[in-house]
């Protein structure tokens, strides 16, 4: 995982994504999925171009599973976007970057 990407827990959650002063994108993902894969690359370059307005961190369901439940995680990868504890945007699957940047430029305009 980059140095941009928080490795998120059910027990680290509430206080990285939850209370935090930015922006949060979280990915919900598992190892056995193909498509989490392919997305993968793809988050990690949006934490690294937009570090500065964005946190980014990834939530591994199966090691998660409370989180997952708690945001009724049905499929994956799914992109949740937070801000002061609220969710803004939910994406569920995978797609190119331009489509995912698309769906959160909004959000990601510098203040």
């Amino acid at each position: 995982m980059s140095k941009n990407i928080i490795e998120l827990t059910d027990a680290n959650f509430d206080e990285e994504v939850l209370k935090s002063d930015k922006l949060v994108l979280v990915d919900f993902w598992a190892e056995w999925c193909a498509p989490c894969r392919m997305i993968a690359p793809i988050v990690e370059e949006i934490a690294q171009e937009y570090a500065d307005r964005l946190k980014v961190g990834k939530l591994n369901v199966d090691y998660n599973p409370k989180t997952a439940m708690r945001y009724g995680i049905m499929s994956i990868p799914t992109l949740m976007l937070f801000q002061n504890g609220r969710v803004l945007e939910q994406i569920v699957g995978a797609m190119p970057k331009r489509n995912l940047l698309a769906r959160l430029e909004k959000y990601l305009q510098p203040v």
